[in-house]
């Protein structure tokens, strides 16, 4: 059994839980701590984090490292997330944390902070059959919010908007004084962004249950439910935000039995809970009591296989990728024969390569999504690709790792650029991961360039200095031995072995 602190920095909160990890009694959470501070407030007027929250900020987390000698902790993890990325003085703030607490701070991208939290609820029981039908994950968070929509229980798509509750106050801000009721000015803030995911998202799809995760929603749900359960219909949920409408911050405070009666930020997370669940017009809402830290902890244990996962988190990302290149009319023959002959080759030159199953996930997530900037551009498709993919949140995948799928789909069209060119967006193994799984992709399309399939049972293996495919056809086959030959050069320099086509004519 091991003792585990997960400490977060929110954007108007630093959050400590204490875990006990264990293979049979999973993951049992022993204390929480929590701090009000809004850096928020500093990072969304000014642009940076002042020296006073400075001060307040490390004072706080060298508290929590007390905490944690207390608890004997054997491991921790440190996250900020966007509140502290995107202050100007980041680099200065977590150096300071470093010299002054002794704690390492991992700065999150909205990727990765989003799925730690997706991580948390979608590990509990009853997850898959909740998302079987359609459901909604609502992650509301202080900078912004996140829906990532189910439908027959794959992933439809995942959609970061920047209507969080921190944020919504502070656009407000300058006019909160001049108004009678704030309510109002939120909702169209709220509306304007709800209303272009559904019609791009949505449109005639009704969702059978909103999972809303964030501050305040447990407190919410115990007044909906009297008690009685984390779930409720929809229209006992907003009837009951009805009764609260209009109502000033302190009434509602005591109406949700909160301990801060002068909460700014109560007010547009009640609007910004009741608009999503109006506009998803879904039949119940389900609140799972977690949040990030719980994401940060289970996310531990799995990574050092304490506990197994519940949820196949890497079928979210291919089904993702799936319904993206359907948006973008991806030729879906074409695509499931270039994945299968992508797949086939890593396989067979497993040896040489020398990666493994996550970039064997993220080489199918690629040819997946190979064509899709063909949608907007046929000349400069494969750049429009790369636009695509890196403008586009896919569950699961993390910033790094969607630069990685996104240059791989550029490269197997275009040159592979040198690496100091590169060298911003990409380390020196990333950037090798890019070439090799670029040059898989690249000869795997060769052989499917009319996209007629002409190939059947397809075998690959190496032999000595040379990769052998051998397939079978009754085709044709000049087009894709011509372009297979052209695109085998850069496997070669690659891989320093040689790609050749060994066919077998069959007569239909």
């Amino acid at each position: 059994m091991k003792t585990f602190a997960a400490i977060y920095i929110g954007s108007y909160e630093i959050s400590l839980k204490i875990f006990e990890l264990a293979a049979k009694k999973n993951i049992r959470e022993i204390d929480h701590v929590r701090h009000r501070i809004e850096l928020g407030r500093d990072v969304y007027s000014h642009g940076y984090i002042g020296y006073e929250l400075t001060e307040e900020l490390c004072e706080v987390l060298q508290q929590f490292a007390g905490i944690m000698k207390e608890y004997r902790v054997d491991d921790y993890r440190l996250y900020c997330g966007p509140v502290i990325r995107d202050a100007e003085n980041e680099l200065f703030l977590t150096d300071q944390i470093k010299r002054r607490t002794g704690l390492t701070v991992e700065t999150l991208s909205n990727s990765e902070q989003r799925f730690i939290s997706y991580k948390s609820v979608a590990s509990r029981e009853g997850f898959d059959e909740m998302t079987k039908e359609s459901a909604a994950v609502v992650d509301v968070g202080g900078s912004s919010l996140q829906i990532t929509l189910f439908i027959g229980g794959n992933v439809v798509t995942t959609q970061h908007l920047m209507i969080g509750t921190m944020r919504v106050r502070e656009k407000l801000a300058p006019i909160e004084k001049a108004v009678t009721h704030v309510e109002d000015q939120i909702e169209e803030l709220v509306d304007k962004e709800l209303e272009v995911f559904k019609a791009l998202y949505l449109q005639n799809r009704e969702i059978k249950n909103v999972i809303l995760m964030g501050d305040y929603t447990v407190e919410l749900m115990r007044q909906v439910s009297k008690g009685k359960a984390m779930t409720v219909s929809s229209d006992t949920f907003i009837h009951y935000m009805n009764k609260l409408n209009r109502k000033n911050v302190e009434d509602i405070a005591e109406a949700l039995k909160l301990s801060n009666d002068h909460d700014p930020l109560i007010v547009p997370a009640l609007v910004l809970f009741k608009r999503v669940v109006q506009e998803l017009n879904a039949q119940e809402i389900y609140v799972p009591g977690v949040n990030i830290n719980d994401g940060i902890a289970y996310d531990y244990a799995e990574s050092n296989h304490i506990v197994k996962p519940s949820h196949d988190f890497d079928e979210d990302i291919i089904s993702a990728a799936r319904n993206m290149a359907n948006r973008y009319w991806g030729y879906k023959t074409h695509i499931n024969a270039l994945t299968d002959m992508a797949v086939l080759i890593f396989d067979a030159t497993k040896k040489i390569h020398g990666l493994g199953k996550r970039e064997r996930l993220l080489l199918k997530t690629a040819a997946i999504l190979h064509d899709c900037g063909k949608y907007v551009s046929l000349v400069n498709g494969a750049r429009c690709s790369y636009d695509i993919i890196m403008a586009s949140e896919i569950i699961g995948l993390t910033h790094l790792e969607r630069e990685i799928v996104a240059r791989t789909v550029l490269y197997n069209s275009l040159p592979l650029d040198d690496y100091d060119e590169v060298a911003d967006k990409l380390d020196r193994e990333s950037y090798l991961v890019v070439a090799k799984l670029a040059a898989i992709l690249r000869i795997s399309n060769a052989m499917d360039r009319s996209h007629k399939q002409k190939f059947k049972n397809v075998r690959a293996a190496v032999s000595g200095k040379k990769l052998v495919i051998t397939i079978e056809s009754a085709d044709d086959i000049v087009l894709e031995k011509g372009v297979f030959d052209s695109k085998s050069v850069f496997f070669e320099e690659v891989f320093s072995i040689k790609p050749v086509i060994r066919a077998k004519w069959v007569y239909n």
